[in-house]
């Protein structure tokens, strides 16, 4: 006896379709996974077996194969159970599920036959939503996020007897009856199911507009002065620029960088479902909320965070915090402390905006396109260059290049803005500041400039264009030109410094909504290179 259901699991972030294959034959009793299941999945059959017999089935006493297709494919997790207890019970004749429909079977059996959620569900539902499933059964608890998905009806349950009909719950033979008070099926009659009609499906929630962002977000209006570095904010919110503020301790280097969500434009309805499909994979998508995730997320980890933690990994391979900050901010505060070893890893995100994590069996790739955003001091004691009648910097030029040299030059080189942040000054006299609304008009301007511009081309944002096409879209003109070429004579910048600076100058420009990139674009795109002027003023000393 042959039978087959189809399951799901995840594959870094995506959803991946498993055909659960049963064939019970005869021989002594015995019950087999193939197909490179992990320990949770081979411990899948103890479960099965105690929630098939405590919901009044029969586990047959046959010899018992379940194959999970492809074979090649590392299967991990617990997503399975459903869809293996269906088909043993389909297959050994004791249920018969409807016909002519094409069902996704997810979740987490326990000992007494309820369901239990199972982490990435929302990849599991798209995947199925355009593999051409008609609906998906699944754990009661992930209901409120597989809705998410429209034009595919989805079943939750919470436990394996909603199964069965209300008529045949009440129909019975005197041989084989349940005492579960949640099952009253029979080991000895056939459950058929014509229909899932009888089981509740869940209402989706289509896709809404962009909600507007919380009135209790920190606003930059709090921020007295610092125009210089709300201006480069700006910039990088504009063009999804990274960027870099140093200066002394009260400066206001975090208070600046931990506002900035306020002014990002929103969430795409693609980047608001690749966004929700990482929180969903690692388990933190929040069950309380009605919509995918429509803020764009501010990752913060502090600086004792391992490599692994950054970029994700693990025995059961997670998304880490830079896909955790995917399409949003991943904020680094007193950039220095951190690891060396841990700086470096984000050399290749930076580049290639995803991550891959290789094992002896599979290979894992998560997104990875964030803003990154960092602070640190000029020096150890934080007041080199910055020296008042209160304070005065104890660092000798050696210290400083050292303290300096933990953050290397290739990942200078991806900080597209770099920029002093000085202690205010005369801010008791300022009666108003500028705030994250008129920044953020500012920002949704040259936004709209990008989206029209690169409308028919696969990414959306200055900071991605790279090769051909960043000459053509950063065009200078021969005055710019020289100008440029000029600073890299002096400052000894790198090709990728060059690069970031035409970026810049393109962001700028949008911010001007101007078509041309003119000689004060590219003059104020260079002085946010403050860490390559810095470096060249500590080697003359």
């Amino acid at each position: 006896m042959y039978g087959k259901l189809h399951g799901a699991c995840l594959y870094g972030i995506d959803g991946v379709l498993i055909e659960v294959e049963t064939d019970l034959s005869n021989g002594l009793p015995q019950t087999a996974i193939i197909g490179l299941p992990d320990s949770a999945i081979r411990e899948a059959v103890e479960r099965v077996r105690a929630a098939i017999k405590n919901c009044g089935f029969k586990y047959p006493s046959q010899r018992v194969t379940i194959n999970l297709a492809p074979a090649d494919l590392r299967k991990e997790g617990s997503s399975f159970d459903l869809a293996i207890a269906l088909g043993l019970l389909t297959t050994s004749g004791q249920v018969v599920l409807p016909v002519g429909e094409r069902t996704l079977f997810i979740g987490e059996l326990a000992l007494d036959g309820s369901i239990r959620p199972v982490n990435g569900v929302l990849s599991m539902v798209d995947l199925a939503k355009r593999e051409g499933f008609d609906s998906v059964l699944l754990p009661q608890e992930n209901a409120s996020e597989a809705r998410l998905i429209t034009d595919i009806r989805i079943y939750a349950i919470h436990h394996l007897a909603d199964l069965i009909p209300v008529n045949d719950h009440a129909q019975g033979t005197p041989d084989g009856q349940v005492t579960d008070q949640n099952c009253t099926a029979t080991a000895s009659k056939q459950v058929i199911i014509h229909s899932y009609d009888h089981l509740p499906q869940a209402e989706h929630i289509p896709l809404c507009e962009q909600e507007e962002l919380a009135s209790n977000m920190e606003d930059y209006s709090d921020v007295l002065g610092q125009l210089h570095a709300k201006r480069a904010l700006v910039i990088a919110a504009a063009g999804m620029h990274n960027i870099l503020l140093m200066g002394p301790p009260g400066a206001g280097k975090t208070m600046l960088i931990r506002r900035l969500p306020s002014i990002l434009p929103p969430l795409t309805e693609k980047e608001s479902l690749e966004v929700t499909k990482v929180y969903s994979a690692a388990g933190k998508w929040k069950e309380s909320s009605p919509h995918l995730m429509h803020v764009r997320p501010f990752r913060a980890p502090h600086h004792t965070i391992s490599a692994a933690g950054l970029v994700g990994g693990g025995g059961i391979p997670k998304p880490g915090e830079i896909s955790l900050a995917h399409r949003g901010i991943l904020f680094l505060d007193e950039l220095p402390e951190f690891s060396r070893h841990v700086l470096e890893v984000l050399r290749q995100p930076l580049e290639d905006h995803h991550v891959t994590i290789s094992r002896s069996r599979a290979v894992f790739k998560y997104p990875a396109h964030f803003l990154l955003a960092a602070s640190l001091n000029p020096c150890h004691c934080g007041f080199f260059g910055n020296n008042t009648e209160h304070q005065r910097c104890t660092c000798s030029p050696a210290a400083v290049a050292r303290y300096r040299s933990r953050i290397s030059g290739p990942l200078l080189d991806r900080i597209d803005l770099q920029l002093e942040v000085s202690q205010p000054k005369d801010w008791r006299e300022e009666k108003e500041s500028l705030s994250s609304a008129d920044m953020r008009k500012q920002v949704l301007v040259a936004r709209a400039i990008q989206i029209r511009r690169y409308s028919k081309l696969p990414f959306s944002w200055n900071s991605e264009l790279s090769g051909q096409m960043l000459r053509k879209y950063a065009v200078l003109d021969q005055n710019a030109a020289e100008l440029l070429n000029q600073t890299m004579d002096a400052l000894g910048l790198s090709m990728r410094a060059y690069d970031r600076i035409l970026k810049l100058s393109r962001t700028i420009a949008d911010l001007h909504e101007s078509e041309k990139i003119t000689t004060s674009h590219v003059a104020e795109a260079i002085q946010y290179r403050h860490m390559d002027k810095a470096s060249a003023n500590l080697s003359e000393m």
